[in-house]
């Protein structure tokens, strides 16, 4: 048996073992009562095969036998290619095939291919013949296959289903551009689908074929309204019922309505039901996200079931209020959550269903009630997974940085939006649609905003914008239409997109991108005061977080967890203070690819609150404090178990460094290896301790008084002596990244880098030079932006110190070993243009420069590496690294110098560890 269903005749009648089966494929039941039973669906996500296509050879009418590598959906062919080295990924045709061995009742059935998503044409067929296609990545479709079966069927039933999916650049398909990753593949779900001749509509853009309205609810009564459409597919007329019941969660019916169709053959029906309102409704909020179900049927004269659809049910009502906010259930409610993007790290965007909801579990944990699904519909199981945990959501098509200025973009612009609509209408936790993102980020190459081509784009723009939204209103008047901007006021404002949407979003990132962190609330003083009928949602905000590195000093663009910890402290404050922001969306919920970013993790995008693998930073914490209600309390830098510093004095056993307690409680204690270190009010959910570390585990305890919450964080530290030679505390290695004002924590390498400092008598670090910033970007405080390749420690490279003559190190007579690290930063050519890359701004294409440094090493007088430069050793944007074993003679301790015999010398990073 192969679930539930009797193979064994199946088995006997399968092909020779040359021929290419793929998949056994047995639709429930074999005999015709079983085929009366209504609709079945069956996930057909094993037994696929796979293969690329880069020159277009591969033919649907004689498909190659070989070749093929065997995949289970989801699947992308981009999970790896990503994250390498190498610039790009591909971005071309991939073939999926299974083979379908149906049973002898399928011609009574009408069967369908439903994809939950492939990116991004599609095109599908059956036994060689085209049965289908699609356009557009990010929604489902459904694939009609009865008749192509009929068409091509063999005697043995067996089909070959062989799929075609291509996700090449297509100026008339969006998003054209965007800071992610277009991953190729059938990446979502397949199903089969077979109802009844007679049967919901199926062909109403992949949706469920019924739709659910409350057009009145309030505490005391609530109405629930449906229409829908039901097909005859049958070469006779029938007659049908639809019958629908409301049933409450506990599976009580609490209303019924059925009415009657009279369908020719081949005729689709209408019909709308309205339900007797129900009478003082359990509502559904984020606190309490309540949910009855609607089960529709079609009914045969006889009463026997011939089609079934179930769709969730949530009474709320909600709005806008451009002054007050957003409201649902009649009660002012900040809305407070993330975006997402659907990609994680080894997978792609190829994730399981149980690794979406897990996403939406992680805005909840964090105390959030929104979700921006950006920048593209997601999985059905992001949506379903807002409806039963009380998480509102707006919902987009992918219409990103730019347009193409073309009837055909525009067309499919608009079945985008119709596909996203249709099936996520029945959705309650959804309360907005939106259909463009920072649209006017890359105006085409030669336009401008005030030359005739610019202004006529602007206007083609703002069309778009009027078509998009007007179909909005009329698919689903109910919920509410957003436009989401960049933070040029005046550039949207001009075009005429700002009047168009119910709601605009803004993405801001001022103190990041701009640097003055003031100038966030006076833009939003600006929305109020210049659009005072337009509701605002801050839909993007963030700075960049690298979990492996930290400063006590954070600094914008130095990408430390500490400077996006205070920064997120800074917006949060902001928009909370202020009625009219209706609500806010983190940028991100966790880091996410974006291949062709570079700065300190190449390919990602790290402003999110979490990992990619989902471990929670600070920041994720510090919402954590402010928004949940239960009792809570952690100590922060969880990426930071690993740390070092220099030991307070000459005898000290000690260094002092801040640790971060986060809580929604008064105050709390902090106890280090079981000794207090006394108790501190929390400000914004957060309180600061001075932390005296040891060398070796320092457990801390953080506890709230009068509470039983608690939370343990165990800190390996490595103290490194004041004075070298001191006896308190033996040198045994030193890390040391130049140029840099950071600590970069490597739990992988058990190592802490320590920043770079002058040296002192008896002490370590360089004599003379300065530190590198990267010509061109006024942005970074220090280093560069740029991929390092062959290295997964860019953070290490991306800083160096110029023109320095030595680094010295007083350390007791000894052998250590010594490793020297360098990347060519300067003679690098340049970057990719890119909006939202921190590296070269400004800087044309063209040749790099010629070399221009040459330098010898040496250590303790001995020349140990020659001629070092862009074209010796040196390969520009390259990780390098020497290492040499040195004797340390007694008072001597270990000098590298550097000997300039053209440019400047530099250095990246030096590690240095006794042997004995």
């Amino acid at each position: 048996m192969v679930f539930g269903w009797p193979v064994g005749a199946a088995l006997r009648s399968l092909p020779t073992a040359g021929r290419r089966l793929i998949l056994l494929l047995l639709l429930p039941g074999l005999s015709a009562a079983a085929w009366a039973q209504g609709r079945t669906t069956q996930r057909l996500n094993t037994g696929w095969q796979f293969q690329k296509d880069a020159e277009g050879r591969l033919s649907p009418a004689a498909p190659p036998a070989t070749g093929w590598e065997a995949v289970s959906l989801p699947h992308t062919w981009n999970a790896q290619d990503v994250l390498d080295d190498e610039p790009g990924y591909y971005r071309g045709t991939g073939w999926y095939r299974k083979t379908l061995l149906l049973p002898a009742g399928w011609q009574q059935q009408r069967l369908y291919l439903h994809f939950a998503g492939a990116n991004q044409e599609t095109a599908v067929y059956v036994n060689g013949r085209l049965a289908g296609r699609h356009a557009g990545g990010y929604t489902a479709f459904r694939v009609p296959l009865s008749e192509a079966l009929r068409a091509t069927a063999t005697q043995d039933n067996a089909a070959e289903l062989l799929v075609q999916v291509t996700n090449r650049h297509n100026p008339n398909i969006p998003p054209l551009s965007a800071d992610f990753t277009f991953y190729g593949g059938l990446y979502r779900g397949v199903s089969l689908v077979a109802a009844q001749p007679v049967h919901f509509d199926l062909d109403n853009y992949a949706s469920a074929g019924v739709f659910v309205t409350t057009p009145a609810v309030s505490a005391a009564a609530a109405a629930v309204q449906l229409r829908g459409a039901v097909r005859n597919a049958d070469a006779a007329p029938r007659t049908v019922r639809v019958r629908s019941r409301l049933l409450d969660a506990a599976g009580r019916v609490v209303a019924e309505h059925t009415v009657k169709l009279k369908l020719k053959a081949g005729q689709q029906g209408a019909f709308e039901q309205a339900f007797k309102p129900v009478q003082r409704p359990h509502l559904w909020s984020p606190a309490d996200p309540y949910l009855y179900r609607v089960v529709s049927e079609v009914l045969s004269e006889q009463g026997q079931p011939l089609d079934e659809v179930v769709n969730p049910v949530g009474l709320r009502w909600f709005r806008f209020d451009a002054a007050q906010g957003f409201f649902l259930n009649g009660q002012p409610l900040k809305l407070i959550g993330t975006n997402r993007h659907q990609d994680q790290p080894g997978l792609g965007n190829a994730l399981p269903e149980a690794l979406h909801e897990r996403d939406v579990r992680l805005v909840k944990q964090m105390g959030g009630n929104f979700l921006r699904v950006s920048h593209y519909p997601q999985d059905p199981a992001v949506l379903q997974a807002c409806d039963r945990l009380g998480i509102l959501a707006s919902v987009e098509i992918p219409v990103v940085n730019a347009i193409t200025e073309s009837e055909a973009f525009y067309r499919r612009c608009d079945s985008m939006q119709t596909e996203m609509i249709r099936q996520s209408y029945n959705h309650p936790s959804v309360v907005i649609w939106a259909y463009m993102n920072e649209v006017l980020l890359q105006l085409p190459p030669g336009l401008k905003k005030d030359n005739d081509a610019g202004r006529a784009y602007l206007q083609n723009v703002a069309r778009l914008a009027q078509r998009l939204d007007d179909l909005t209103r009329r698919e689903d008047p109910a919920r509410a239409t957003m436009l989401v901007c960049h933070g040029a006021f005046e550039l949207y404002r001009d075009a005429g997109l700002l009047r168009i949407p119910t709601v605009v979003g803004w993405n801001l990132y001022q103190g990041w991108y701009s640097p003055k962190l003031e100038d966030f609330p006076a833009f939003l003083e600006r929305h109020r005061r210049e659009l005072p009928d337009k509701p605002l949602l801050v839909t993007e905000y963030g700075a960049d977080s690298d979990i492996r590195l930290h400063s006590l000093q954070p600094r914008r663009f130095d990408k430390t967890s500490e400077y996006s910890t205070a920064y997120h402290q800074y917006y949060l404050r902001e928009m909370r203070t202020r009625p009219f922001v209706a609500g806010s969306a983190v940028w991100n919920l966790a880091e996410f690819n974006s291949e062709k970013r570079q700065e300190a993790v190449p390919h990602v995008n790290n402003k999110g609150l979490l990992t990619g693998d989902r471990q929670p930073k600070d920041a994720y914490l510090l919402y954590q404090a402010q928004l949940l209600s239960a009792p809570f309390v952690a100590i922060g830098a969880r990426g930071w178990r690993r740390r070092a510093g220099v030991a307070a004095g000459p005898d000290s056993l000690v260094c002092r460094q801040a640790v971060d307690v986060f809580t929604n409680q008064p105050a709390v204690e902090l106890r280090l290896n079981g000794r207090t270190l006394g108790t501190k009010p929390a400000a914004e959910g957060v309180a600061r301790f001075q932390v005296p570390f040891g060398p070796g585990t320092n457990q801390l305890v953080a506890t709230v008084p009068g509470q039983t919450v608690t939370d343990q964080a165990d800190i390996e530290f490595q103290l490194v002596p004041a004075q070298l030679t001191a006896a308190a505390v033996p040198f045994t290695e030193l890390n040391v990244s130049l140029g840099d004002e950071r600590q970069f924590s490597d739990e992988a390498r058990q190592q802490v880098w320590l920043p770079e400092q002058a040296y002192q008598p008896g002490g370590w670090g360089y004599v003379g030079g300065q530190v590198y910033r990267q010509a061109g970007n006024g942005q970074l405080p220090y280093g560069s932006s740029r991929n390092i390749l062959g290295t997964e420690y860019d953070a290490v490279y991306q800083t160096q110190r110029v023109g320095l003559q030595q680094f010295r190190l007083d350390v007791p007579a000894g052998q250590y070993e010594v490793t020297l690290h360098f990347a060519e930063l300067e003679t690098a050519p340049p970057a990719e243009q890119l909006v939202y890359n921190l590296a070269q701004p400004g800087a044309a294409p063209g040749a790099a420069p010629a070399p221009s440094r040459r330098f010898d090493v040496l250590i303790n007088g001995q020349v140990v590496a020659a001629a070092l430069g862009p074209d010796h050793y040196l390969t520009p944007l390259q990780a390098v690294s020497l290492s040499f074993p040195v004797k340390a003679p007694a008072g001597q301790g270990i000098v590298v110098e550097f000997r300039a015999q053209r440019g400047e010398a530099v250095l990246n990073g030096i590690q240095v560890k006794r042997l004995y």
